[in-house]
């Protein structure tokens, strides 16, 4: 049987009606902030309280932060039971238009729309299965995919969403529930799965660091200035120039340095952008620690020749000390530490700390015992590593593909015929 007949199937003749929200909903509203200045409006608080960076977790069954009943009377948040959803109105980056089904009673701020349904009548996890292949429509519709659009709730409840059979709630439920069923056993698979590789992480953090723990006299201390050839920072040619830009040679940005290979860039840049800004080439198999922003102390590997912008060090190590690898490891179980050394509000870093940071080079006195047991260190923590970081294959590439079989499914069970006249 194939899928569209299975829906069919499911269906069996019955009616989809496209109603607007506010006509299957017993309630959209949005919440408030209590002032974070006065301390008796969150200190102690019992009372769950969610902002729409939180959205992200689809499922919400705690929240970060708590508020006080104090601050839910001198504010405008407002309790949302649980079973309902969300849906972030506003927010930073591509939050806007992502909803959570909430499974507590919680507070939001005013960034999030909380929407209760009637349960005799529409199932609050079909609907938040539908809203999910909305999220493109949902930023269009709020100004664009782009600038600081927002939605509001009168566009929320204007939105249309299918109830089949709305005349038979009974044999409209069944067809949600078993919608409901499907999707959602490919969404615990995917939290299995996501689960375990959190549990992986956390081993490879353990032997990463019992790997890396040194007796005394094992191992010398040495800085990254000393076993490097060369350590040197980028460029940015000037934005806005067209000719700068579009063009073959891969640049990289802070952003895209995330304890991981680097094999390609989300930029191009022009041998002329090349030549007229500090920009510069580097060899491949260098190590890149991200000195400003909010990646800073973050730690790649540019597995191809590439340029960079001026945030990043990029460490060009002396293969005949240390294995790059090796020194790959040990930056990345140093992060935290890496972070501290930051001055200013940003927490930046410049090259000068970054060139005084040591590495444990074990027996340095005898090169080759050295680097083998460089080596062997490397090639347990590689293992580990491709089963937690591997976007080709482990635990990320098998989420992402129950990810993507799900968005299937989930699509090809709400692609209800939309009346002409019918539109969102």
């Amino acid at each position: 049987m194939s899928e569209l007949s299975y829906l069919e199937k499911l269906l069996d003749g019955a009616e989809v009606e496209w109603l607007a929200l506010g006509q299957i909903a017993k309630k959209i509203y949005s919440g408030g902030t209590p002032d974070t200045k006065k301390n008796e409006y969150w200190e102690n608080g019992n009372i769950p309280w969610m902002s729409s960076g939180e959205v992200n977790l689809k499922i919400v069954y705690e929240t970060e932060k708590f508020i006080t009943e104090t601050g839910l009377k001198n504010s405008s948040a407002k309790f949302v039971p649980k079973n309902s959803i969300v849906m972030a109105l506003a927010g930073q980056g591509k939050t806007r238009g992502k909803v959570a089904r909430t499974r507590i009673d919680l507070t939001t701020n005013q960034s999030l729309a909380a929407i209760t349904l009637d349960e005799k009548t529409s199932c609050s996890d079909y609907i938040f299965h539908f809203l999910e292949t909305q999220y493109e429509a949902l930023r269009q519709l709020s100004s664009g995919n782009s600038g600081r659009g927002g939605l509001n709730l009168q566009m929320i409840s204007a939105y249309k969403v299918p109830i089949p059979c709305p005349k038979n709630p009974e044999k409209s439920l069944a067809i949600q529930a078993e919608i409901v069923r499907i999707l959602d056993k490919f969404t615990a698979l995917t939290a299995e799965l996501t689960a375990e590789l959190t549990e992986r992480k956390k081993q490879y953090n353990y032997y990463r660091d019992q790997l890396l723990s040194f007796e005394e006299g094992d191992v010398a201390w040495k800085t990254l200035g000393e076993i490097s050839r060369k350590i040197s920072s980028g460029g940015t040619p000037k934005t806005g120039v067209t000719e700068y830009y579009d063009g073959t040679i891969p640049w990289l940005r802070t952003q895209e340095v995330d304890f991981r290979e680097i094999w390609d860039t989300e930029i191009k840049i022009t041998e002329e952008g090349l030549k007229t800004s500090s920009a510069k080439w580097i060899p491949k198999d260098c190590i890149i620690i991200a000195m400003y922003g909010a990646t800073v102390g973050k730690i790649g590997i540019n597995k191809i020749p590439m340029t960079t912008n001026q945030a990043c060090a990029n460490i060009q190590l002396d293969e005949e000390i240390v294995h790059y690898r090796y020194v790959f490891h040990f930056l990345c179980s140093q992060y935290a530490y890496i972070k501290s050394l930051g001055t200013g509000s940003q927490t930046n870093i410049n090259a000068q700390i970054v060139k005084n940071i040591k590495i444990p080079v074990p027996f340095a006195e005898n090169p080759e015992k050295s680097l083998n047991e460089q080596l062997r260190i490397v090639n347990i923590l590689d293992k580990f590593d491709t089963l937690t970081s591997s976007i080709t294959e482990g635990l990320p590439r098998e989420i992402e593909l129950r990810q993507k079989q799900y968005e299937y499914y989930r699509d090809l069970l709400f692609s209800f015929p939309k009346h002409e006249t019918t539109s969102n």
